[in-house]
């Protein structure tokens, strides 16, 4: 596997040397990002970062031995974002996304696969998480989505689709969304996804089987900014109070806040 394209000279031995001292501690970790997709789609994008995805309980010990190796280490976010940066290039460690839901669990690792990634044979994150995780990603500034239908297209035969079900629950909606558009971005390629699939959340479609309180707003999983309207003045329930959304309200205003000071 060719890295993406154009990353800073010195960015490998960074991001190689990170993974030298996690490996060499024991410490279990995925390949996510540009990385990931390029194992599993063969698409290649630039990028200055390289992220690994850890479990939440590995977190401390994780940021604890980089430290020590002398890595420039911060916790941006507490509920989801560690960062490990040299100059202009750094390392996400992830534990879960930024809305608080796809914690990294015993299941990311049982199912990953082994990849060529930086000319080392490493741990990448399995295309049914990636889709889980990319799903929800629709901001004003950033969209998912072709790396969804991207993800269908190479790996949608070999998913375990129950496995995705699963994983998507109640946010069902989110995933049958990309599927009809997937049949729309590639209209020759629709046994990429098993029938049955989108056939189950179509009859519950039907039956109005989306659950949720009357005022209840799922917006801000989707979009940190572009639902405030919503819980802000409209009076809807901001879905990440709810207990399955691992966001403290001082952990939303964060990153609310980081939001509004990117836009300008």
């Amino acid at each position: 596997m060719q890295p993406p394209e154009n990353p800073p000279s010195n960015a490998h031995e960074f991001y190689r040397s990170a993974v030298n001292v996690l490996c060499s501690a024991s410490l279990p970790f995925l390949v996510g990002g540009a990385y990931a997709m390029r194992v599993h789609t063969d698409i290649r994008r630039d990028t200055k970062d390289f992220d690994l995805l850890v479990r939440p309980q590995d977190l401390e010990r994780t940021l604890e031995v980089l430290r020590e190796a002398g890595f420039n280490v911060e916790l941006t976010f507490s509920h989801w974002l560690a960062k490990v940066r040299q100059g202009p290039v750094f390392i996400d460690i992830i534990f879960r996304s930024g809305n608080g839901l796809c914690e990294v669990d015993d299941d990311w690792f049982k199912f990953a696969r082994m990849g060529e990634v930086l000319g080392l044979q490493l741990p990448v994150c399995p295309s049914e998480e990636m889709l889980w995780q990319k799903a929800y990603i629709m901001e004003r500034e950033r969209y998912d989505g072709a790396d969804v239908q991207h993800l269908l297209r190479s790996c949608g035969k070999e998913m375990d689709w129950e496995r995705v079900l699963a994983r998507f629950g109640p946010d069902w909606p989110v995933l049958l969304s990309h599927l009809v558009l997937f049949t729309y971005v590639y209209p020759g390629e629709r046994e990429s996804v098993p029938h049955w699939v989108t056939e189950r959340m179509t009859t519950m479609l039907k039956q109005g089987d989306e659950g949720g309180a009357a005022r209840l707003c799922r917006g801000p999983l989707l979009s940190r900014l572009q639902y405030l309207n919503d819980v802000e003045q409209w009076g809807y329930t901001d879905v990440r109070t709810e207990p399955k959304v691992h966001m403290t309200d001082a952990e939303i205003q964060l990153w609310t806040e980081a939001a509004r000071e990117a836009e300008g």
